[in-house]
Order: structure tokens, then C-alpha cells, then sequence
């Protein structure tokens, strides 16, 4: 009898009894630089992104219209004192610290120069990839005060249209963690192995900045820039057979990626304790592994993967 005990990240794992190829990397966020439109200083208008609408408590007199608390500006020249000295591309986003002030993408959002959704942003959840959404964050513009907070999410739209969050990261603004206002600091959104079972497992993927700040500590900004989402394989040991003293399985993973084999008749044991079969290369993403059984004692067995 065969079993798969254990699969994450990483680490594979199924143990014996003794008696297609998927494949991750970058997933491309169109404007994911809020490169576009190019402007020579700044601008309201950027492609690819939707921002949130106003609110009814949102009282545009003596202040900002709500359109402007979020905008792109062209990053200044190298010599400049407020130069962002690790900007992708020429341009980045700000974002006020104002209650409810939010960015977002997916399938079904739209730009101020497209008034019906372009669908460009097409990626899904897959089942057996786990996910990442990294930022440039810069905090403390304009006087922003310790304790403001900005959350990161990766989300969904169910059948109501509603975003329903997969996962999120709330960022606080904190002088420790945001140290100047000229480099930008990546903040990272990770979501689990998606599971068939996953409400979210085949839905399309939504991206969210939204200002979380409360009313005592609104004001000041945050600088965005360099959106970058990226999807891994599962490693899993899949399709045990054991025929003619010979026991197989398959190993699926990141293509390129490099695994150590290592199998134990207790399993209590730490894993540097196992014993090393191989050290293998899945070249194609799918490697067949095979190992003679000398002997009827329950055997286990990991794929770890190296660095």
C-alpha cells in the first residue's frame, strides 16, 4: 500500500509499506510600474489600475478632491535630494494615508481611459501553486506619523462581484522600517499552496493597495512602485509503484529545480538524519525516481529541495 504523507514547499514527502508538467515563475501585472501614461512630473491618470470610489464621508472642500489622493509622479533626477534611488523605471505611485483610499486590478477592473474592462489582467489561482505579491513600499511621506497603516492583498470576486481577500499583509508605517523617503522597502503577500478544495482555486486574481489608516493618524503618503507577482509549483512525490523489487515515484516541481532524496525506516528521525539516495535535477518539471527494495521494513521518503 502506498500513501502520500506530506507535501509543502520545498519538502516532499510519501512513505511504502513493506508488505503532465505545471510550471510557475512571474505572473506579468500590466502597468506594474505605473510607467503609463509617461508624464514630466505628475498625474491623476494611470493605465491598467481602478481607484476605489469616493466615499459619502468624503468631503471635498479646502482639501484634495478624492481623485487626487492617488496619482503617479516622475521619479527626480540622481542628483536630487529626494531622488528614489532604487525606482523601476522612471515613475511610481503615491498613495495618501487617508481612510478607505484604495488601488486595485483584476480581470473585471477598469482604467480612467477604458470605461469597460480591457481583461488584461487574466492570471488565476491554479491548484498546487502557492503565490507572492511583492511592492516597493516607501513610508513617512509628507509628515505621516508613526502607526498609519497600509494593507496588500491578493484577492478574488466571488459570484456577488464582492472581493473576497486570499491573503493580506498590513504594512505600519514605523521610522525602524521605513528609515528615509528615497528607497523603496519590498513588502511580500504570500498565499499557501492553493488546494482543489480552495473557494479561490480557479478564480482570477485581484490586486489591492488600501489605505487602513484611522481618522487620530490620517495624513501624509505612501510611495508605491515595482508590482511583482509570481506563482511556485508544489514539489510533490506522486504515482508510487512497486514492481519486481523495485520501488518508483515521480517527482513534480519547479522545472531546473535541484532535490535531494533522502528515505528512513523511522520516521521520528530528523531529517538530517535520513540516509541520501540522490541528488536530483528536475530538468522538465517531472522526474521518474527509482529505488530497489532489499528488504520488507516500511521505508520513507523526502524530496528537500536545495537552494
Amino acid at each position: 500500500m502506498f500513501r502520500k504523507l506530506a507535501a509543502m514547499v520545498g519538502i516532499a514527502m510519501m512513505w511504502m509499506d513493506g508488505n503532465g508538467i505545471v510550471h510557475g515563475g512571474q505572473i506579468a501585472v500590466p502597468n506594474r510600474s505605473f510607467e503609463a501614461p509617461a508624464t514630466t512630473f505628475v498625474t491623476i491618470n494611470f493605465d491598467s489600475w481602478q481607484k476605489a470610489p469616493q466615499p459619502d464621508w468624503y468631503v471635498e472642500n479646502g482639501g484634495f478632491l478624492w481623485s487626487q489622493l492617488i496619482g503617479a509622479f516622475k521619479n527626480t533626477a540622481a542628483t536630487s535630494s529626494d531622488h528614489i534611488d532604487n525606482c523601476d523605471g522612471n515613475q511610481a505611485l503615491w498613495l495618501f494615508a487617508i481612510p478607505e483610499v484604495s488601488l486595485f486590478q483584476d480581470y473585471n477592473s477598469v482604467d480612467w481611459n477604458d470605461p469597460a474592462p480591457t481583461h488584461a489582467f487574466d492570471a488565476k489561482f491554479e491548484a498546487g501553486k502557492s503565490y507572492q505579491l511583492t511592492v516597493g513600499v516607501i513610508g513617512g511621506g509628507g509628515g505621516m506619523l508613526e502607526g498609519v497603516a497600509l494593507e496588500i492583498s491578493l484577492y478574488y470576486r466571488d459570484n456577488a462581484d464582492k472581493k473576497v481577500t486570499v491573503a493580506m499583509t498590513s504594512i505600519t508605517n514605523k521610522l525602524i522600517d521605513f528609515p528615509t523617503t528615497t528607497h523603496l522597502v519590498d513588502c511580500t503577500v504570500r498565499v499557501p499552496v492553493v488546494r482543489v478544495s480552495d473557494p479561490w482555486a480557479g478564480q482570477r486574481i485581484g490586486i489591492q493597495f488600501l489605505s487602513t489608516v484611522t481618522t487620530n493618524l490620517q495624513g501624509g503618503y505612501w510611495d508605491l512602485d515595482n508590482v511583482r507577482l509570481a506563482s511556485q509549483v508544489e514539489p510533490l512525490l506522486q504515482t508510487p509503484v512497486l514492481s519486481s523489487g523495485l520501488f518508483s515515484f515521480t517527482l513534480q516541481s519547479e522545472p531546473g529545480s535541484k532535490f535531494d532524496i533522502l528515505t528512513t525506516t523511522n520516521l521520528t528521525l530528523a531529517p538530517t538524519n535520513w540516509t541520501t539516495l540522490a541528488t536530483l535535477t528536475n530538468a522538465s518539471g517531472t522526474i521518474l525516481f527509482e529505488d530497489p527494495v532489499t528488504s520488507g521494513a516500511r521505508r520513507f521518503y523526502q524530496a528537500v529541495q536545495r537552494p
